[in-house]
Order: C-alpha cells, then structure tokens, then sequence
C-alpha cells in the first residue's frame, strides 16, 4: 500500500512541478506570452462564431501544439546557452533547428486558424 501512495504523491509533485515550469515561461518569456495572447484571442473568436466541437478540437490541439514546442524550444535554449554560454556555430544551429520547429508548428496553426475562420469571417 506505501508504494502506490509514494506513486500517487510522485505524480502530484510531478504535477505541481510541471505547474510551476508553465507559470515560469508565462511570466518570464515574451515569445510565450505571445502566444497565450494569441490562444486567449483565438478562444474569444471561437465563442463569438460559435464553433464547431470538432473546430475546437483542432483549434485546442494547434493551440497546445504551438505553446508545447515554444516551451521545448525555449529550454532547448537554456540548455544550449548553460553548456556553451559564448556564440559557437553548432550551438547556433541547435537553436536555429529548434525555432524552426516553432514555426513549423505556427505556420501549421495558422492554416488551421484560417479554415476554420476564413469561411465565418466572409460570411458576416
């Protein structure tokens, strides 16, 4: 019975750390800022066109897509910056691959965005 309490009192700590790692990016970097700012205006078009369940699926998982792989790519950049603080050419490029998986997954978001407002938007 100990251990699957310690398992359960694991998880929450886990929880709470993974809590504490989300509210520290929305506090202390402007690209996620960005982005929450961009998911609270996508979350407010959504109520006001009154989307679709299956749209507010797509639009949550693009949403939660962007916002994941920004957070990865901002800790892609601390690790890099910890292990070689001064510029080196392979650590540039280490964090030039993992912005562009941030704009791979926002450029994708974006024709998301699109189908689903374009048509509502034309239609007013």
């Amino acid at each position: 019975m100990g251990q699957k309490k310690s398992f359960i009192v694991n998880r929450l700590k886990s929880i709470g750390f993974a809590f504490k790692g989300a509210m520290f990016l929305l506090k202390t970097e402007a690209s996620i800022q960005v982005q929450f700012v961009i998911a609270v205006v996508l979350t407010g078009l959504g109520f006001y066109f009154k989307i679709s369940t299956v749209e507010w699926l797509f639009q949550i998982l693009a949403i939660g897509l962007v916002i994941s792989i920004e957070s990865i790519n901002t800790a892609i950049e601390a690790i890099a910056d910890f292990i070689h603080p001064e510029n080196h050419k392979k650590i540039g490029l280490i964090k030039d691959i993992a912005a562009g998986a941030v704009f791979i997954a926002a450029f994708f978001a974006s024709i998301v965005g699109l189908i689903i407002y374009v048509p509502k938007i034309f239609q007013l």
